[in-house]
């Protein structure tokens, strides 16, 4: 108990300095922290001794952290001593295991993806594998979480895992021996068209920098004479991994990103330090409303200095700096301790972090919330959550139907199928399954429950509710009724309706089987509207061109 009463103090001790320093001397700031913390001991202790059933100290101080600290902000954490090593995954990109994302899918917990050159892939394990036994013990009804804490371990030592494969009765018997595994940031990179590289950057853990200037460098080589960075989706990571991607397209000195916080010995002018990979390069930076943090630096660098055109969507608006602060028993805190500014001066942080989307994004702030602020090239843009893209890509709306098809696993069910019975396929960037095909896929769902309800099926509903609620239901009973039969979803019509969203994903997930990472980003390359907008605008050097000047 003594480990987490002296963790507390101190978590409370951060919290409640910013509070009291409105006080207006040190020793009446000092007497109400001192207060509150008595008080704060003294409940726990009463809790402890009279409540009627048995109280864990753990989880109930883990529970009173976590709370006090999201009333700060949403990324200001306490990290215990059993999470250090997942931290340490996610700021790193390494750890010791097997090389291979694991999930679950239809209730069985499988190999998602084994990732090139690593034990798992040298192994033979494959995408939709079921792993049932990890060193002996039955892991079928264990959380996949669960499972991925066994599957790691210190590099070098060995494990055997026993699986279920597709087309086979007896498991699958593997040993193998885990390595130091390093995830790559740059998961992907390649030619889109003749002269246009396209670079996926999916993380900003150590090397960032270094992976995406190699990167550009030998797509270069292969006669890249422009350039597409994909940060979609990509959550941020070390800042100054975000400085050390920017560097790649500006000049040596150019600033970055400043940080201010409250420790005013702590705010920092962040440079680039090195000399550019390339300064001239047409460059589009692809952007969503989950790329946030560092992703939001590059992304603002770029368009700060016009050194290229952003396409997207909104990005999510995490203009918050968090630093580790060591704290007894080997747990530490991550605590929010600035705000960042891109070199035009604003902030992207959300004005209210509390209040988003159901994607978590920001979505529109009031244009009377909005700073202006403008560009190397005088162009305005604007503070207040997130980075504006130049150029608006809506999200495509996924119909119901194929969001049913993937969250009960019957795509990737069918996929692994699929690759059983098809020894090969077409290169990705070529592979498209035919009207006879994606037929045979129906026929296959025949038997297989994947109902679902539209979002127009709901409001009909919530509008009944209401008609009853203020009695006019009796009136329009009829109207609704008709309605109701007008648009109730017909799973066979909906697999026609929807028939080019439902073969894009399917087609995705089969060429995964067979290219794994590669196959799923090539494969997208013809139908993702992002990038075909990127391509179009790297195409028409006019509009590119005009798109980084002053507006007139």
């Amino acid at each position: 108990m003594g480990k987490f009463n002296k963790s507390v103090l101190f978590l409370f001790s951060i919290a409640l300095i910013g509070v009291f320093l409105a006080f207006k001397t040190p020793a009446d700031k000092y007497f109400e922290i001192t207060k509150n913390l008595d008080i704060f001991a003294t409940l726990y202790k009463e809790v402890n001794t009279y409540y009627v059933d048995e109280v864990d100290p753990n989880k109930l101080i883990k529970t009173g952290i976590n709370a006090m600290l999201e009333s700060l902000d949403p990324y200001t954490n306490y990290i215990p001593e059993d999470d250090i090593e997942d931290y340490r995954t996610m700021t790193t990109g390494q750890y010791g295991g097997i090389g291979a994302l694991i999930g679950t899918r239809n209730g069985r917990n499988m190999i998602i993806m084994p990732y090139e050159g690593f034990p798992a892939h040298d192994a033979g394990l494959k995408i939709g594998d079921e792993i049932i036994m990890v060193d002996g013990i039955d892991v079928k009804k264990k959380a996949y979480t669960d499972i991925s804490k066994l599957l790691r371990g210190q590099a070098n030592s060995k494990l055997n895992i026993a699986v279920r494969r597709h087309g086979t009765v007896d498991p699958i018997q593997v040993e193998m021996t885990r390595e130091k595994i390093t995830i790559d940031n740059v998961q992907y990179y390649g030619m889109v068209e003749d002269y246009i590289g396209y670079i996926k950057l999916s993380d900003f853990t150590t090397n960032a920098g270094k992976e995406v200037k190699n990167a550009l460098v030998e797509l270069k080589e292969q006669g890249a004479t422009k350039m597409i960075l994909d940060l979609r989706g990509n959550p941020g990571g070390l800042l100054n991994e975000a400085v050390n991607v920017s560097n790649i397209f500006i000049p040596k000195g150019s600033e970055v990103v400043s940080t201010k916080g409250k420790m005013t010995d702590w705010n920092k002018t962040y440079k680039a330090l090195n000399p550019p990979t390339d300064t001239e390069i047409p460059l589009v930076v692809l952007t969503s409303s989950s790329s946030a943090s560092a992703s939001e630096i590059v992304a603002g660098v770029v368009q700060d200095y016009d050194r290229g055109v952003l396409v997207g969507q909104k990005t999510f608006g995490k203009g918050l700096v968090q630093a580790t602060r060591p704290l007894t028993y080997n747990s530490q805190l991550k605590v929010t301790t600035a705000k960042y500014y891109i070199p035009s001066g604003r902030c992207i942080q959300a004005i209210d972090y509390s209040h988003r989307n159901d994607d978590g994004s920001v979505g529109k702030v009031p244009d009377s919330l909005k700073v202006a602020f403008k560009t190397r090239n005088n162009r305005t843009v604007y503070d207040g959550g997130g980075v504006d893209p130049d150029i608006v890509v809506e999200l495509e709306y996924l119909a119901p139907i194929a969001v049913s098809l993937v969250n009960k696993g019957l795509i990737f069910d069918y996929a692994t199928e699929y690759h059983y019975t098809h020894p090969t396929i077409a290169p990705s960037r070529d592979f498209e399954l035919t009207d006879a095909e994606y037929q045979e896929f129906v026929g296959w769902l025949k038997d297989k429950d994947y109902d679902y309800t539209t979002r127009v099926e709901n409001s009909i509903d919530d509008l009944i509710k209401m008609a009853k609620k203020e009695k006019y239901y009796e009136d329009i009973d009829e109207q609704i009724q008709s309605l109701k039969v007008k648009v109730h979803h017909n799973k066979e019509t909906d697999l026609q309706k929807f028939k080019s969203d439902i073969k894009q994903i399917l087609e995705e997930e089969i060429s995964s089987r067979y290219y794994l990472r590669k196959g799923v980003v090539e494969t997208s390359f013809s139908s993702d509207e992002s990038i075909r907008s990127a391509v179009d605008i790297l195409n028409d050097n006019e509009r590119y061109h005009q798109l980084l000047q002053e507006a007139n």
